[in-house]
């Protein structure tokens, strides 16, 4: 049975899940900062996460950004194969909803048309899209304003299959450490394993979204993501990068099969906001 979807209504949920994520920090986060301050064991570092919620209850309080930097709007729009879309294109309803959400939100504008030529777009779009094709007729997005100070930290490294798990650990170590305090820690880390040169970019993208404390089904990347978490606990950068035992509140790993003549790892990094929102329609 076919279930029609007005585009209207993509948009303006679009629209909304743009000012809510910006303006309020997701259960899991919240959760997992104050479990932070709790066991910090340097008392700077435990100020600091102090800080960072107080940051965050006066956002939600007076309605304004948890962040100066309000991202850019990644969206993943997993569609039921039984949907059909009436009014305009998807495309367009996405971008129209991030457009009025960043306007009626009062959300910065940080988007630039061409990335040599640098004119700012005014209106936070285009936004970045990623779609997949599921069962029923069901809509589920997510939306996941990525700031750039973290994004830059972020790596791919393309590694021999002779590295083995070994190579992906240093690769994660490796883009932590080089990224210190510049990712505004303590700090979320997306790791994607496999695929190709995009694909495991995408699986790390897509681990930032995965809330904080669920772990993977796959016995060995649990594993990993607990022994990477601790060690990166241990690198001292602390809260803001000014030293401690809480570098990081998550490592979320994505897996993704691949060829035999190559092993991809993508960290992508997000600082301790790490905004997401997700609806079902």
């Amino acid at each position: 049975m076919i279930r029609s979807i007005s585009t209207e209504v993509i948009t303006e949920n679009i629209k909304e899940m743009c000012i809510e994520a910006n303006h309020c920090l997701s259960k899991d986060m919240e959760q997992s900062l104050k479990k932070a301050e709790a066991i910090e064991e340097s008392p700077l570092g435990r100020k600091i996460l102090g800080q960072l919620q107080e940051n965050l209850r006066i956002a939600e309080e007076e309605r304004i950004p948890i962040c100066q930097d309000t991202g850019m709007a990644v969206v993943f729009a997993e569609i039921g194969q039984e949907v059909h879309f009436e009014g305009g294109l998807l495309d367009d309803a996405i971008h129209e909803g991030v457009r009025r959400g960043y306007k009626e939100g009062f959300l910065r504008k940080s988007v630039v048309g061409d990335p040599i030529l640098r004119e700012n777009t005014k209106d936070n779009t285009p936004a970045v899209i990623h779609y997949t094709i599921a069962a029923g007729d069901k809509v589920r997005l997510t939306l996941a304003p990525k700031g750039f100070g973290s994004e830059n930290m972020s790596r791919v490294f393309m590694l021999k299959p002779a590295d083995g798990i070994e190579g992906v650990k240093n690769a994660i170590l490796t883009a932590v450490r080089d990224a210190g305090p510049n990712a505004c820690p303590p700090m979320v880390v997306g790791v994607g394993i496999g695929g190709t040169f995009e694909k495991c970019a995408l699986l790390a993208k897509q681990a930032l979204t995965r809330p904080v404390g669920e772990h993977a089904l796959v016995p060995y990347v649990k594993e990993l993501e607990q022994e990477m978490l601790d060690k990166i606990n241990r690198l001292g950068i602390g809260p803001g990068g000014l030293g401690g035992t809480v570098t990081a509140l998550a490592v979320n790993i994505n897996t993704y099969p691949t060829h035999i003549a190559g092993l991809p790892v993508a960290v992508n990094i997000c600082c301790h906001v790490n905004r997401h929102v997700v609806r079902e329609l």
